[in-house]
């Protein structure tokens, strides 16, 4: 199955690119899609045991099951004061 990913600002930067289109099998979770793309971009691969994962706008799980034409956004924690 075929799943978009966009990277937060914070995690684009240290990426090759903001998007990528990942080639998962059948029910795979977003810790499936997490792991593929610490393989695919190994700059990145410290920094997504932290990023919030959204799908379909909502906040998801690790655990959830992504479907075909799911588009994962990653997102890294702000904090301020």
């Amino acid at each position: 199955m075929q799943v978009r990913v966009r990277l937060g600002a914070g995690l684009a930067r240290l990426a090759a690119a903001p998007l990528h289109s990942l080639e998962l099998e059948e029910g795979a979770t977003v810790a499936d899609a997490c792991d593929r793309l610490a393989a695919d971009e190994p700059g990145i691969a410290g920094a997504l045991d932290a990023a919030l994962p959204v799908v379909a706008g909502a906040h998801a799980r690790r655990t959830d099951r992504l479907r075909h034409g799911d588009e994962l956004a990653l997102l890294t924690p702000v904090a301020g004061g």
